[in-house]
């Protein structure tokens, strides 16, 4: 190796051939158009022939030129074997993306050991689905992560469609129902493409604009090597030459006499050496991406990045001259747009990106490469630019519903118009063959975590009969995995504390204790503080006063009673509701004094309705589930009949009076057991949905009602009075109430 050679140029020893961003879908990238990039070496030898190499036809890189030079260019000289090791496996007929067809093909059924027996006769009165083990020790765990899916099966679905096709994905649903389980599954499957270095070097012309040069994976650090020995060899003889001159100058010194000027000349000397030798290291190239032991598609995680995460970045230099600066080429940072290049990048909660971060990501995936610059005004590397960067990743993009608002139209054009948009599932029809994969996944989250004892039959049917209490609906298991596995794992934990084999079903339903939500503590801390000072009645009668009901969170329920005073008016009567009631709960109170105008014999003109939410909290009330409680309580109050306390009741009405569906009954129907109340009224058609739990079932009576009319018959007391009450409403509304089902089981429920 030549000590000639300019070291702001790649050594001949480290010569490769850059390789060109693959094609993106449905046109040509710059690359492709123009050849390779700028080279750093004007007298290296590449080809300007565009990849031949497709998504269907890929091969592992090999020591042959990989931009389809012909063999008339200079050969690679790299130290190698016949066939250039690129940290990756060869892609073959059996592990292409030929296999992959459609959802069927991928873990639809359980694999257990052959020993184990379906049932297939009682698979459907079984909660494991006819599955016969002993425990999860018996189950199989696939190993790829799209086998690992479960409920989810359109969306496993396009995600295949997307890893065969380089579509971009957006998946909308609710926390823990899959996203990112599905976005490194697609990882996966990506079919085995060319992978690529990123080196950047010194621009020699322009210090701020470094150039950019792509290799084959695996040769960027052979490339770096080849610099580094290249600048060791340099300094070494720089080092030989400067001891000879100072060794020169030390002997002239001491024949002539002179001792000082030889000691500060051989300063001198040394001082130049030092300054002259410092360009050597700087100019070694930067390595920004290697992929060199990348065995499968690169997957980033960039949920909650920065800009300069994201997008790439320059570091700021403090010490920007007198010798101490850094090159512009060695702070530069790649983000992780451009370590997904022939991969997956993942942004969850895709609406908490800044408005121009997503500008600049539109633009990254529509052109399909994207430079680094400083992301900071302030920062030195501000004034830094690099060349383009391939950056030709599939996006995934995933939120809540609310994402959509928040999200740039443009890059949601970008992303529907290049790819799918999926909604994710919450709840999935309970049938044999889901029983068995949720036994499966407890199965799985056990092998993930390591550290757990297997379940036992017992406490798996536990787990599944939590997964058909937590979907809220009946015949449905819940999706909600991520919280579902916090149960398997907290109940493994108590196995594992007691030293146990096996984690039993009292294991389970100790971790349903333990593992419950902040919501649900607060709620019976609320309950229990309400017994202490005696706001919560569950016996006797009370006009005017009713037990409502409430949701906290998603998963727990609270007794909210709802009080009512009719008052004189000093004017033109009026509806005042207090409890800081939010606009759907301000609505709901609007349609009670309908039906109260409707069915009752006092002239509200001269008389005002106070309604009072008690101690509804800083949080307020919000939905029209206690609508009929609402009602309930202004006819007790109008006709001075009480109403029986230890009744609760949750509904939503309409001006009609019929009862309608809400959410949350199951949570609602337990707060109520827990306050000590006897009956609980609830709409008719959430009937099916009731999952209460064993030890609430023999407390509580559960009263379904279609209308106003048989939540009266069943909360209020004093028969005279109310048999004359009842009487009246049904000779006012005939048929409209007479053998009536409300019929709501096509609205949305009620949020409360």
């Amino acid at each position: 190796m030549s000590n000639e050679t300019n070291v702001d140029d790649p050594p001949k020893d480290a010569d490769a051939t850059d390789d060109e961003s693959a094609p993106r879908q449905g046109e040509r990238s710059p690359i492709e158009e123009g050849g390779d990039r700028t080279d750093v070496d004007d007298g290296l030898e590449t080809s300007d022939s565009p990849s031949e190499t497709t998504v269907e036809e890929q091969t592992p890189p090999t020591g042959e030129d990989s931009s389809g030079s012909d063999g008339d260019a200079e050969p690679d000289p790299l130290p190698e074997d016949d066939g250039f090791d690129s940290g990756r496996p060869d892609v073959t007929e059996e592990d292409g993306e030929d296999d992959i067809e459609t959802v069927d093909d991928l873990g639809s059924e359980v694999d257990v050991d052959p020993g184990v027996e379906i049932d297939e006769e009682n698979a459907e009165n079984d909660l494991l689905g006819g599955l016969k083990i002993d425990s999860t020790e018996d189950i199989e765990v696939p190993d790829r992560l799209v086998d690992q899916v479960i409920g989810q099966d359109e969306a496993r679905d396009i995600i295949i469609k997307a890893a065969k096709q380089r579509r971009h994905v957006m998946m909308i649903g609710s926390p823990g129902t899959g996203k990112s389980m599905l976005a490194k599954a697609m990882s996966q499957l990506l079919p085995k493409e060319d992978l690529q270095d990123v080196l950047v070097y010194h621009n020699p012309d322009d210090g701020n604009a470094p150039k950019v040069r792509t290799v084959p994976a695996g040769k960027g650090e052979q490339i770096i090597e080849a610099h580094k020995e290249e600048a060791r060899k340099r300094n070494q003889m720089r080092s030989i030459l400067m001891w000879i001159i100072i060794a020169i100058v030390a002997g002239y010194a001491i024949i002539s006499g002179d001792i000082l000027l030889g000691v500060i000349a051989a300063v001198v000397v040394w001082l130049f050496f030092r300054y002259t030798s410092r360009g050597s290291d700087a100019m070694v190239p930067n390595m920004i991406v290697n992929n060199g032991d990348q065995r499968t598609a690169p997957f980033e995680d960039a949920t909650g990045a920065h800009a300069g995460a994201l997008l790439g970045d320059v570091r700021h230099d403090p010490f920007q001259s007198g010798g101490m600066e850094t090159p512009s080429h060695d702070r530069v940072e790649p983000g992780s747009i451009h370590k997904s290049n022939k991969g997956v990048l993942f942004v969850d909660e895709i609406n908490t990106l800044d408005i121009r971060t997503q500008q600049k990501l539109m633009t990254a995936i529509q052109e399909g490469e994207f430079a680094i610059t400083g992301q900071s005004e302030r920062s030195s590397g501000a004034m830094v630019q690099t060349e383009p960067v391939p950056c030709d990743f599939i996006m995934i993009a995933a939120g809540n519903l609310d994402a959509m608002e928040n999200m740039h139209p443009a890059l949601r054009s970008r992303i529907k118009g290049y790819g799918y948009e999926v909604y994710m599932d919450d709840t999935i029809e309970d049938t044999p063959e889901m029983r068995r994969k949720y036994t499966r996944f407890v199965a799985q989250e056990v092998e993930r975590d390591g550290r757990l004892p297997h379940f036992t039959r017992d406490a798996v049917e536990e787990v599944l009969l939590e997964a058909k209490r937590r979907a809220g609906r009946k015949e449905h298991l819940t999706l909600h995995f991520r919280n579902l596995g916090g149960l398997v794992r907290v109940a493994g934990d108590i196995a594992r504390a007691e030293d146990t084999e096996f984690t039993e079903r009292e294991h389970v339903l100790q971790a349903k204790e333990r593992s419950r939500s902040i919501e649900q503590q607060l709620a019976d801390d609320y309950i229990d503080r309400r017994k202490d000072y005696e706001l919560q009645v569950a016996e006797g009668g009370v006009v005017g006063r009713v037990n409502g009901l409430a949701v906290m969170g998603q998963d727990s329920g609270i007794m909210l009673p709802v009080m009512a005073e009719i008052a004189p008016a000093q004017g033109g009567g009026q509806v005042i509701a207090t409890g800081q009631l939010k606009e759907m709960a301000e609505e709901s109170v609007q349609n009670v004094s309908a039906i109260i105008k409707k069915f009752s014999d006092v002239d509200l003109s001269e008389k005002d309705i106070h309604i009072q939410f008690v101690q509804a909290g800083q949080q307020g009330v919000d939905g029209d589930s206690a609508s009929i409680t609402v009602a309930t309580a202004v006819i007790s109050a109008l006709e001075n009949i009480p109403v029986d306390q230890s009744v609760a009741m949750t509904g939503s009405l309409s001006v009609r009076g019929d009862v309608l569906p809400v959410g949350g009954v199951t949570h609602k129907i337990e707060a109520a057991a827990k306050a000590g109340c006897d009956r609980v009224i609830i709409p008719a058609t959430n009937e099916q949905d009731v999952m209460i739990e064993d030890e609430y079932k023999e407390q509580i009576e559960i009263i379904p009602c279609s209308n106003i009319s048989d939540v009266l018959e069943v909360a209020l007391i004093g028969e005279p009075e109310k048999d004359s009450l009842l009487d009246r409403l049904k000779s006012i509304t005939g048929s409209a109430f007479e053998g009536q089902v409300a019929r709501g089981s096509g609205s949305n429920p009620s949020p409360q």
